[in-house]
């Protein structure tokens, strides 16, 4: 029952020993606790800063992502056209010159085959030429052996030519 109803002097002595106790710590204690608690709350402060700063910049970031994202996916898309149309070009440029190639083949062939025509013609021609040379020779020689035909031959001809 003591501990219950303590007496004067006991209370004296610990109100003393609170004072000393509450002293000592107000003048140690208690400015670096509330400096840390301070700078707690500063760091803490300075931290939601900084993780909204951090939260505005990568929103940022999200958003200029995108942009560029969409920026090459409109890049990649005129790339694949302009590559498209060069195909076509090339394609097209192609068949233009196997079209020219041909043409040319043909009208060359065609040229060939002309001169060929030509000179087989004139080959035919020549060797006909020679045959009735031949021919007339022959029949000449023949008709020409006798001196009086001849004469009658050379009078006939006079006359032709005298009437034409």
């Amino acid at each position: 029952m003591k501990l219950l109803l303590p007496e004067f002097g006991l209370l004296i002595w610990t109100l003393l020993a609170f004072l000393i106790v509450l002293f000592i710590l107000g003048k140690y204690a208690w400015p670096t606790i509330i400096k840390g608690l301070k700078e707690r709350e500063a760091g803490i402060t300075e931290s939601l800063a900084t993780a909204e700063r951090v939260r505005a910049e990568m929103a940022q970031l999200k958003s200029e992502n995108e942009a560029l994202l969409l920026q090459a996916r409109e890049e990649r898309s005129a790339i694949l056209k302009e590559a498209r149309d060069i195909k076509d070009k090339i394609i097209n440029e192609a068949k233009e010159q196997a079209k020219t190639a041909a043409e040319k083949i043909i009208s060359d062939a065609q040229d060939a085959i002309e001169r060929k025509k030509m000179a087989s013609l004139i080959e035919v021609k020549n060797e006909i030429g020679i045959m009735v040379v031949g021919i007339s020779e022959k029949i000449l020689r023949r008709e020409l052996q006798n001196r009086s035909e001849q004469e009658i031959y050379i009078k006939q001809l006079a006359e032709e030519v005298k009437l034409n």
